[in-house]
């Protein structure tokens, strides 16, 4: 399973912050890196404009995930056809966009197709879950006699 994201469209339908705003693209990141881990599946990332210098750091450079930008002359729809294209086996591959082209093109050729609002829903039922599960595995540490007594010498001390 692969989802390809028009960025800027899906940007512009869940991010609080401005599309412009380079805090939209790098919190949008950061939940897709987690949904790629927790999923082990393959994301593509397309934004329209230039390159984002804070998006290009080692730390985003994954195996299965990739961010994507068009080159000069170019934008975000054509490269997301390019992509579409090139995929083998495209009845598991979820193209996310609200663009009607779009999802027009995607499902003509064969790929599922799931809106910004569809794929958003996903996205926060799969990062609940997980808080959740995160939650259910914090252990309570309980302290040991020896740090018992000395907490309780510091206190005495202090009366």
């Amino acid at each position: 399973m692969a989802y390809l994201i028009d960025g800027n469209n899906f940007l512009g339908y869940t991010s609080s912050y401005a599309l412009r705003d380079p805090r939209s693209k790098y919190s949008l990141v950061l939940k897709l890196l987690l949904l790629q881990r927790l999923k082990r599946t393959r994301v593509f990332l397309v934004f329209d404009g230039t390159p984002d210098p804070n998006l290009m750091d080692e730390k985003f450079k994954k195996k299965k995930f990739s961010i994507i930008y068009p080159a000069l002359g170019q934008n975000a729809d054509a490269v997301i056809k390019e992509l579409i294209l090139k995929q083998t086996d495209r009845r598991k591959f979820f193209v996310v966009s609200s663009d009607r082209d779009i999802k027009d093109y995607a499902k003509a050729k064969g790929a599922k197709t799931l809106s910004s609002k569809e794929f958003h829903g996903q996205l926060k039922k799969i990062l609940k879950e997980h808080r959740k599960a995160q939650e259910l595995e914090k252990k309570a540490i309980s302290s040991s006699p020896l740090e018992i007594n000395l907490w309780l010498e510091v206190f005495n001390q202090k009366k």
